[in-house]
């Protein structure tokens, strides 16, 4: 179907920019910052953000973003990892979704400021995640939170993070997560996909800026085909926590989404994948204006709620 009519007009403010690919890291970071700064000031959101860090095994802290529920009694909690390709985006430009986020469900969110590439290529970003979960994970009562019921979220590339953290926290045979929301994941980067194709210009994300961030990411192309880059390459999808794949009509990455899904149904894991018509890649961002935005953080609460029962009431 063609593009709601609120999403058209939000790319038409956006036409007059350079595409992600012709610019600098550096200038992609800026713009990124800018396209979210124009964006309005959360109206509602949790009673309590802090600021916190994360020990990392070896180097400098991982800084994260703790957002508390209004008067929750050890609720569940949601470690978060920003878009942007794991060249841009930060726990600031993520700041407005996490607080829609909690807000909406109720549950503490973690938004994790895992190290970009090009300066910490893969597995970098890999490994700052599922440090920052093993972390939460092991001081969930700290953060207020219920220890029994923890899931991992991302969008586009923390997407990507979020699905390969749940493959390596259920190898690690340890405490299990409860759930994993994947809004429009990378998650296969050895094969060009049929919306690539179809959607590959005029949607914001294009089949150019894809090909730019996995460039600066990934050491060699040898690593495309690593579980850790392409979670629906692993050899093994059972056990995994049940999971929401939301994908957008206008997206490159909407066929390798709903293909996770049907890979992690095939292995008999509960998932719900939805498609909304008539959106682009991070379309959940513009919950302001977007009513099928708003639609969507219905739907994540709703199957949270599901998940995490009975801990959401």
């Amino acid at each position: 179907m063609p593009l709601d009519p609120r999403i058209a007009a939000i790319l038409e403010r956006s036409g007059g920019a350079r595409a992600t690919a012709d610019m600098t890291v550096a200038e992609a970071r800026h713009a990124e910052a800018a396209l979210f700064a124009e964006l309005p000031a959360p109206v509602n959101g949790p009673a309590d953000v802090v600021d916190g860090s994360v020990t990392r095994p070896i180097g400098a802290s991982i800084p994260i973003r703790v957002y508390r529920p209004i008067a929750r009694a050890a609720p569940p909690i949601i470690v978060y990892f920003h878009d942007g390709g794991w060249v841009v985006g930060s726990i600031a430009i993520s700041d407005r979704f996490c607080r829609a986020l909690a807000a909406a469900t109720g549950c503490i969110v973690v938004s994790v400021e895992y190290r970009l590439a090009p300066e910490h290529k893969f597995p970098a970003a890999v490994e700052d995640a599922l440090a920052a979960t093993s972390w939460v994970m092991a001081h969930a009562a700290e953060l207020g939170g219920n220890p029994k019921r923890i899931g991992v979220a991302g969008e586009g590339a923390g997407g990507n993070l979020a699905a390969v953290v749940a493959l390596l926290v259920r190898d690690q045979r340890g405490p299990r997560l409860g759930h994993q929301l994947l809004l429009y994941p990378n998650t296969d980067l050895t094969r060009n996909w049929p919306s690539m194709s179809e959607e590959a210009e005029g949607y914001g994300l294009t089949r150019r800026a894809l090909t730019w961030f996995a460039g600066h990411y990934l050491n060699t192309e040898l690593e495309r085909g690593s579980p850790l880059v392409s979670p629906l390459r692993a050899q093994d999808h059972a056990r995994l926590p049940r999971a929401l794949i939301i994908t957008a009509e206008h997206d490159p990455l909407r066929d390798e989404g709903e293909a996770y899904g049907e890979k992690l149904r095939g292995s008999r894991i509960p998932v719900k994948v939805s498609r909304y018509n008539g959106m682009i890649h991070g379309f959940i961002a513009y919950h302001d204006e977007v009513e099928a935005a708003r639609q969507a953080l219905a739907e994540i609460d709703q199957e949270l709620r599901k998940a995490f029962r009975p801990t959401v009431e």
